[in-house]
Order: C-alpha cells, then structure tokens, then sequence
C-alpha cells in the first residue's frame, strides 16, 4: 500500500524523484531555472518533449485564463484581475518559442551573419513589457478600490474562478514535471513547480470571496494588491534575465565548465581566455588556449577537436563552439626574422626558427617528436667556404626545445644543413633561411 501511494505521489510530482536521476556523472544547467518569462531554457527547447509541454501548458493556462477573465467581467473583483494577468503572463513563456522555431530557424543572411537568435530576446523584452504594464494597472485598481470601495458581485463564481486557478496551475504543474524527469530538464521541473506555487496564489482569490462574503469588502483588493506584488517580481527577475542574456551576459557556472572541461584535454597548457554567449536559447562558445610551441598544426588541430568535444559533453545548450590558439609571446620578436624551416625527418619533426630571447638572438628547435638522445646542429655556409657551427641544447633540461648557445652571424640569409643524430642514425637535412625584403637594407646601412 506505502508503493502505490508513493507511486501516486511521484505521478503528481510530490514524490523523492531526482531531477538529475539518470545522469550520474556531471550535472549541467544552461539555463535560469528562476521564476521568468521570456527567456528559453535550452535543456526545454531542444528536446520535442520539451516544445510539446510549453506548447500545451500554454493551451490549459490560456483556458484558465480566459475562464477567469470572463468572471473578471462579472464579478468586477480587482484580486481576481491580478490573478488573471499572472496566469496570462505564465502562458505568454510560449510566445519565445513559436518565434525561435519560426524566425530564429531562418538561415543566417550576408546581413544577419549570426542569424536572428537576437529575436528572441526581443520578444523576452516586449514579453515583460506587457506583464508590467498590465501588473500596474491591476495594481492601480487594487488601489483605487482601497481608496474607493465597490462592491464585489457573484461571489461563488468569484471563488469557482480562484480555483479553476488553482486546478489550471496544478494541471500545468504535474504536466511541467512529469515531463521534465521524462527529458531530464531541471529548468522544466523548475517550472512545474512554479506553476504549483501559482496555483496556491490563485486559492488566495478563494480568500478574498470570503473575506468580502463575511463582511469584509475589502479583502478582495487587499489580495488584488498582494498578488500585483507577486506579479512585480516576476517582472523584475525576468527583466534581470532577459537583458543579461542582451548585453551577452551568461550564467557563471557555464565559463566554469570550459575551464572544466580543458582540463580533460592532454596537450592544452592553460586556458588563455574563454567567452561565451546566447543567441536566443542557443550557447556561443570562444576559447582560447596555450599549446606546446612545438605541436604541429596536426597535432595542435587535434587538441582543438578533443576540446570541443568536451566542451559539447559538457554543455548541452552549445551549438557553436570556436577554439583559438593563443599568439606566442615571441610572435612580435619575429618581423625581423626569416621564416621558420619545418623540421620532418626520421629522426624529428618540429620547427626551427631565429627567435629573440632575453640574451640576443638565438637559433631554436622546438620538437614534436624526437628520437630518444637527439643531438642536433646546424652547419651554415658562409662565404668563402667557411662553415658557421652552431651546437643546439636543451633548454631548461627540456628535450623538446633546443637552442643555440650563442647568436648566428649576420646576416641572416643562407644555406645551411640541420644534422641531427641519435645513437648510431644520423641524418642531415638541408634548408635555406632568406631575410624579409627590406631587412638586408637595414644591415647594409648599419
């Protein structure tokens, strides 16, 4: 009997069910799971599960309304008002998302280059708008009935009203969370639970009937204000929402799950800058990120790759994500110097370069791969025969980055062999470095 009772409860959403019980690894939220309109959580509008129950909460919010509304007309009760602009401002949370899947879902243009995700905020704003105005004007007659009392009519229909509130939000409220495990999206079982909370704000129209029923007229604007208030900050917290979304503002925990999710990826040294922003309910990504100097692009391409597809695991509502390689400090050292020689041999791969360091120029190999006990140097020809020698170590006791000891002769335009050796293979690989145009002016006139 405990089973089947608790079964009833769960199926009413009472029960200790878990809104994240199937995901038993990370658990991600995309989205604001306050109570707001006209912001779309991502977990809800990417799922069909998740369209249909915002689709037919609508349906039964807008009945519930439009049923109080008429007794609205009837009964002139400023409580009931109040309620009714509260259930139509739940029911507007759907007017975002028939735009984002009718306008949004057009294909960018040479104008519009990130699309139309902007309409939805748009809307989110015109949304909020409406809820205000209309939250002021019940809170203006809550008021003026305070200040000028009129007798309240039909008092059993004004109390049958307050409780099709309440059942309309109930219905929403089991609907919202039953679906919501089904997809599971916390922000959906957020609402549903939100909904319920509405539903008992409805029962205080139930409250008001008696209170005027008993002799006290002016219990119904007394509820008609208390629920403008209520009103006021859904207004206010889906204001917030909505314009953070418009000045590209996003939830904190989402940079937290970049950085998070670059420490699943080998090869990224750090996280030079991360970004992010919504275009409507859909999350824009850009990263930045240090690599070894001496990753190849293949290997850097990679690393990028692997870190998008952590990045997609580990937040839902992306649908772009771009990632960047941070600039080398050196890069400015280098307009002077000639072009890197891309090293790929048996023994090596990697780039070598003319670089500035703090003790002058210096030649450097970074290395990608290398045989284990790799020597290296670089033999320059020189006019008249001679041989310009230049030993490269280890910087640092690091075998991926060899250096010269000291700077090589100007000027730096040349033919030259890098010979590499490891143990009994060697290798010689010839290469030739030209000076920017230009540059060899500077030395002739030095």
């Amino acid at each position: 009997m405990n089973g089947t009772a608790a079964k009833i409860l769960d199926w009413f959403g009472f029960g200790s069910h878990s809104p994240g019980h199937r995901d038993h690894g990370h658990h991600h939220d995309d989205g604001p799971h306050g109570h707001t309109h006209g912001v779309i959580d991502a977990t809800i509008a990417t799922t069909d599960r998740g369209i249909w129950a915002i689709k037919w909460s609508f349906v039964i919010l807008a009945i519930t309304a439009l049923l109080q509304l008429v007794v609205v007309f009837l009964s002139g009760s400023v409580a009931l008002l109040a309620d009714t602009i509260h259930n139509i401002a739940d029911a507007t949370t759907a007017i975002p998302l028939w735009v984002a899947f009718v306008v949004v879902r057009r294909r960018p243009t040479k104008t519009f280059t990130y699309g139309l995700g902007r309409v939805e905020d748009l809307a989110g704003i015109i949304i909020v708008l409406i809820i205000l105005a209309s939250a002021l004007v019940a809170g203006y007659e809550a008021i003026d009935r305070l200040i000028h009392p009129h007798p309240v009519q039909f008092l059993g229909w004004l109390a049958a009203a307050g409780v099709i509130g309440f059942l309309g939000n109930e219905i929403v409220a089991v609907f919202r969370i039953r679906v919501g495990r089904q997809i599971n999206s916390a922000a959906l079982i957020a609402d549903g639970y939100h909904a319920r909370t509405d539903g008992l704000t409805s029962l205080a129209v139930v409250i008001g009937a008696l209170g005027v029923w008993l002799g006290f007229p002016l219990a119904d604007p007394i509820i008609g204000l208390l629920i403008t208030i209520t009103i006021l900050g859904i207004v206010w917290q889906s204001a917030r929402s909505v314009l953070t979304r418009m000045l590209d503002g996003v939830e904190p925990h989402i940079v937290d799950e970049i950085y998070h999710s670059a420490e699943h990826v080998p090869g990224i040294e750090k996280v030079s800058d991360a970004k992010a922003r919504w275009l409507g309910h859909k999350l824009h990504v850009d990263v930045t990120i240090d690599v070894n100097d001496g990753a190849l692009l293949a290997a850097a391409n990679n690393i990028a790759a692997m870190l998008k597809s952590e990045l997609f695991s580990h937040i839902p509502a992306l649908d772009v994500a771009t990632v960047r390689f941070a600039e080398s400090d050196r890069a400015g050292d280098r307009h002077h110097a000639p072009d890197p020689f891309l090293v790929s041999g048996k023994l090596a791969n990697g780039l070598l370069e003319i670089v500035d360091t703090p003790k002058g120029e210096r030649m450097r190999l970074r290395l990608s791969r290398h045989a284990e006990g790799l020597q290296a140097n670089v033999a320059i020809d020189r006019p008249g025969g001679a041989i310009e020698s230049l030993p490269l170590s280890p910087v640092a006791g690091d075998h991926h980055h060899l250096e010269s000891a000291v700077a090589p002769a100007e000027p730096h335009e040349f033919s030259a062999m890098l010979q590499l050796a490891a143990g009994d293979q060697s290798e010689d690989l010839p290469f030739a470095m030209t000076e920017p145009e230009g540059h060899h002016h500077d030395h002739a006139h030095a």
